[in-house]
C-alpha cells in the first residue's frame, strides 16, 4: 500500500555519512541496561547468529525485498542500523556500486568483528562498520538507512525510527508482524518466550509486545515520510516497511 503523508524538504543523493569516530562506544545518553542486555545476548551467539543469518538470507524474500524498498541510486551512501555480522552488506554494495558507500552500525563489538573481517576477506574498501547503539545514532547523514529485526529490540521505537527519518531521505525497517497465521504466530511466540530477557519481554503476551513495537516503528515512518509502503513476507509473519522523502523532481 502506498500513502502519502507530509511533504519533506529534498536533499541531494549521494551525499557522504556523517560520523563519529569508528570505535567510538554507545553514547552515556542511551539506555545502558539495555545496551549491554543486547551486547551480551548477541555476544554469546554472534557465530551462530551469523551461520543462521547467512544460511536464511535468500529465504523468503525478505532481504531481496529490503534492497528494493531502499530504492539506492549509484554512488548513494546506505546505513544499515544493527548490520550484525554483515550478511545484507553485498546486496547493499550491488545496489550502491563501487562509487557508493555501506555503513554498518551495531552495538555489539563481537558481531562487528565478524563483519569486519568479511570486509576484509572480501577486499570490500567502499564499507565501514562503526561501533555505537542506533538509539543514539553515531551517523548524522545518509541517503538511506536499513534496520532488520532491530526495532523489536527498543522501548520506544517509535522514537528511534523517527530520529532516521531525520538522518536519511529513505528508510526501510523489517520487523515481526504478529497475528498472522495460527501456525506462524506459534512459532513466532516460541521464538519470543525464548529470548525474552533479549527482547526485554518480561511479563504479558510477548505477540502483544512485539506488535506494538512494530506498529510504532511502522507509525513513525507514516508520520515522517512522503511516501509509506508496506510489504509482507513469510505467511504475514514479516512487514516491509519504506519510507521515502519526495525525490528531485517533486514525485514520491
Amino acid at each position: 500500500m502506498t500513502r502519502d503523508r507530509r511533504r519533506s524538504r529534498p536533499r541531494p543523493r549521494g551525499r557522504a555519512s556523517e560520523t563519529r569516530s569508528e570505535g567510538a562506544s554507545p553514547s552515556a545518553a542511551a539506555d545502558e541496561p539495555a545496551v549491554r542486555r543486547i551486547q551480551r545476548g548477541y555476544a554469546a551467539w554472534a557465530r551462530v547468529y551469523d551461520w543462521f543469518a547467512r544460511a536464511t538470507s535468500s529465504v523468503g524474500g525478505v532481504r531481496a525485498g529490503c534492497v528494493r524498498a531502499l530504492d539506492l541510486d549509484p554512488g548513494d551512501t546506505v546505513v544499515e542500523f544493527g548490520c550484525g555480522p554483515g550478511v545484507n552488506v553485498p546486496a547493499l554494495r550491488e545496489a550502491v556500486g563501487p562509487t557508493g558507500r555501506v555503513v554498518g552500525v551495531d552495538v555489539t563489538g563481537a558481531m562487528l568483528d565478524r563483519a569486519r573481517a568479511l570486509a576484509g576477506r572480501r577486499g570490500w574498501e567502499n564499507v565501514a562498520f562503526v561501533q555505537g547503539d542506533a538509539t543514539d545514532p553515531p551517523i548524522r547523514s545518509a541517503d538511506a538507512v536499513l534496520a532488520t529485526f532491530v526495532t523489536s529490540l527498543f522501548g520506544d521505537p517509535y522514537a528511534v525510527v523517527s530520529d532516521w527519518c531525520d538522518i536519511a531521505d529513505s528508510v526501510v525497517v523489517a520487523a515481526f508482524a504478529p497475528r498472522g497465521s495460527r501456525p506462524a504466530n506459534a512459532a513466532l511466540s516460541a521464538f519470543a518466550r525464548l529470548n525474552g530477557r533479549l527482547f526485554d519481554l518480561t511479563g504479558g503476551d510477548p505477540l502483544d509486545r512485539l506488535d506494538a513495537r512494530t506498529r510504532a516503528a511502522g507509525r513513525a515512518i507514516v508520520d515522517n515520510a512522503a511516501t509509506v509502503t508496506e510489504e509482507r513476507y513469510l505467511f504475514g509473519t514479516i512487514t516491509v516497511c519504506a519510507g521515502h522523502r519526495l525525490g528531485d523532481d517533486g514525485d514520491g
